[in-house]
Parts: C-alpha cells; structure tokens; sequence
C-alpha cells in the first residue's frame, strides 16, 4: 500500500466513524477507530522495512586497496607512515589505571604487560608503574587570598588622578524675620595619586618548557596572579605609600578612634563600637587575623549572648561576625598578642579606600634570546589611598 492510498483508506475510516457517532452508534465507532489504529500500525511497519531497504541499495561495499605504492629505501609508504602515528601513552590508558587503582586498594597483583621487567630481578619483585594522569598535578601550599581586593573602591583613569576633599561643612542658623546669615566659606583639598609598578616575573629553561607537563605552565600563570593578588592586597591594609601604595593602617586615625587592647574581652570591643562616628556606621567591617577572631569566640556580654558568631550562608561558607558586625579575615597583620604598638584588628569602610589601576595587570610571554628562556610576566601600574580615613577604628596592642 503506497501513501496516497493510506490516506484515501484512512480517511474513508475516519468518515465513517464520524457518521457513527452522529447516528449515535458508539460501539460500532469504536470498532472502526480500531480499525484505524491497525492501519496506522501496518502503514508506519510498511515505511519501516520500505527504508531499510533503500539504505541496503545505497550502501555499496567498499574495495579494500592495499597499499601496492614504491618501496622507499627498502620501506613501503605504509610502513612510514604507522611509525609516524604518535603511540598512546601506556600508563595513561583506562585498563592501566583501573589495575593500577586494584593494586593500591586490593593489592590485586598487576597483568604482566604493566609491570616494570628487569634482567636480574624477578617480576614480581618490582612495583607498579604511577599512572600518568596521577602526576598531572602540582600540590602547593595554599594561601588567603583575594578577600580584600573584591571590597575597595577600584578605578582606571589614565594619567595622574586628584580626589576634591573637604573637611570643612557648612552651618545652618535660625535667623529671625527679615534678616540674613554670616556667609561662610568651603575650604577643599585633593588627594593625588602617582604612578607605581608591580611586577612579577617567572622564568624556566628551554628544556624544562619542552619536557615538562602542560600543568606546570598553568601553575605558573596562576602563581603569578595570586602573587600579584597578594602584594595589592598587602598594600591596602599596610603598605608604606613610598613606592607603593599608602595602605589603610599607615593613616593616623581620627582623635579618639584608635583603641589600646590587652587581651580580648567584650569591653574592648564596646569602646571600639563607640568610638565609630555614628555617620560612618553603615559599611563598616571588622578587618583581623583568624587567630584574633577566635581569641573572641566562646564568649559572652552581661545577657549571655555570644559576642562573636560563625553562620553558614546559602553557600555553605562561614559567615563571622562580632556584636554583629561582619569580619573579614587577612593575614596581613599581626595578631593580638604581637609586640606591643603593632595594630591588631581595625574597624573601616573599605569603600574608603581607593585603588586606581592606570595599567591594568597583564600576563604576558617571551622568549630571552640569550638563554632561550621562556619567560612569563605580569605587569601593571596602580596607587592607592584611604580617601576619607573617619570610619577608621584601630585597636593597638598594649605595651608590655
């Protein structure tokens, strides 16, 4: 049955069922709708086997050609080119690491063929060889980073930059009817940043960029910016501003704002909470140690409230806070209990601090044509400083 006489049949069935129905037969309706069905059946059965067939036709077999080519110095073309096919690595395959996976947790001897064979030892003395995907990795110690970075205000303007600043504010008086106010003067200054360059530069010999593993150089380009990362960040809360970004504890904080600590204890941190200017309330962050927040958990005000909280948020991530203000962590500073004069923890907007990048970093790579080195770098230039130090709250170790 071809298509065009599925479909006149089909549609025949249709009709009649219809008419059925009007007349009010259901039962024999429903006969036909089987009918129906069993045509749908045999038709889509019918194109099934009618398309098989017409791959069979177009599917026409392929003459094997043997390479019959001129023998090149003794050697065929074919032969060649098989020793030109990389081989694949061994001790990368999936057998290997599955066995190699048995004998670390089994000790399930392993298949002759991966054994290490040697002329005066047996076999079975020599171990396994690791697996080439195991060594594919490079463990380095691990250090904080980046946590600072994300908070502080960042810019890119080309050239030297210069922030208006004033310290002085207008004063509004009540006047009675028909008379006027002294008028009053608004005094401004600047803040001007320079010009600094931090650079980080990795180099390798010629033969280890050729033999070493292609994890190597990513390890290399992630090193370099998190060393970048690290020494911006080590500027913000503590560089000298001679060469270098002025970092926020190289400020001179406001009178009355710069705390001298013993030890921890709940007094400490209500005498830094009130020496917080009402007005820079909002934003600011307790920035310290891990070693001098814990010094904090465990303990409690007059209520018996816990002065310092760990939470996890939705991510899972603690979230630490002390009389219910956020702690960031740095290992930037010293911890409480260091020599005495040494900040230990402060209290700042780091929406204060303002980090222009006029170059912004950049990893780049060439080649040292005297040692054919390869040499990988990353450059930027950048400056930055506290722009309004009166959310500046320090807490200063006591001298002994």
């Amino acid at each position: 049955m071809n298509k065009e006489q599925y479909l006149a049949k089909r549609e025949e069935l249709v009709n009649k069922s219809q008419k059925l129905i009007d007349e009010g037969k259901a039962k024999e309706s429903k006969e036909v709708n089987e009918e129906i069905k069993n045509l749908d059946n045999k038709f889509e059965l019918s194109a099934k086997v009618q398309a098989n067939l017409n791959a069979l036709k177009d599917n026409h077999s392929i003459t094997d050609i043997q390479n019959y080519g001129v023998n090149v110095e003794g050697r065929t073309i074919d032969s060649i080119a098989k020793d030109n096919v990389e081989k694949p690595d061994m001790y990368d395959s999936v057998e290997y690491r599955k066995s190699f996976m048995n004998y670390v947790l089994t000790g399930a001897r392993m298949p002759g063929k991966f054994v290490n064979a040697d002329a005066s030892t047996k076999t079975s003395d020599v171990g396994p060889v690791i697996p080439t995907t195991i060594l594919q990795r490079i463990v380095e110690k691990l250090e904080s980073t980046g946590m600072i970075l994300p908070l502080v205000t960042k810019t890119g303007y080309q050239g030297g930059m210069s922030v208006p600043t004033s310290s002085a504010k207008p004063v509004a008086t009540w006047v009675a009817e028909g008379s006027g106010s002294d008028k009053q003067k608004k005094a401004t200054g600047s803040i001007v940043f320079a010009y600094y360059k931090l650079r980080c530069a990795v180099s390798v010999s010629f033969e280890v960029s050729v033999v070493t593993l292609g994890v190597f150089e990513n390890t290399i380009i992630n090193n370099i910016a998190e060393a970048m990362t690290k020494s911006l960040e080590q500027a913000i809360v503590s560089g000298s501003g001679s060469g270098q970004p002025k970092g926020i504890l190289a400020e001179t904080p406001e009178a009355g704002q710069n705390i001298t600590v013993e030890k921890a204890d709940y007094e400490t941190l209500v005498s830094a909470e009130a020496a917080l200017p009402l007005a820079y309330d909002n934003g600011a962050v307790w920035c310290m140690t891990k070693k001098t927040f814990m010094a904090f958990v465990g303990m409690v005000d007059g209520n018996g409230q816990p002065i310092a909280r760990v939470n996890y948020g939705v991510a899972g991530r603690p979230e630490r806070s002390l009389l219910g203000r956020t702690v960031v962590l740095n290992d930037y500073m010293p911890s409480l209990g260091a020599a005495g004069g040494s900040v230990v923890a402060f209290l700042f907007n780091f929406s204060d601090y303002l980090l222009n990048m006029n170059y912004s970093m950049t990893v780049k790579r060439y080649e040292d044509n005297d040692t054919d080195d390869q040499v990988t770098k990353a450059i930027l230039l950048a400056d930055g400083k506290v722009i309004d130090k009166n959310s500046l709250v320090t807490l200063t170790q006591k001298t002994a």
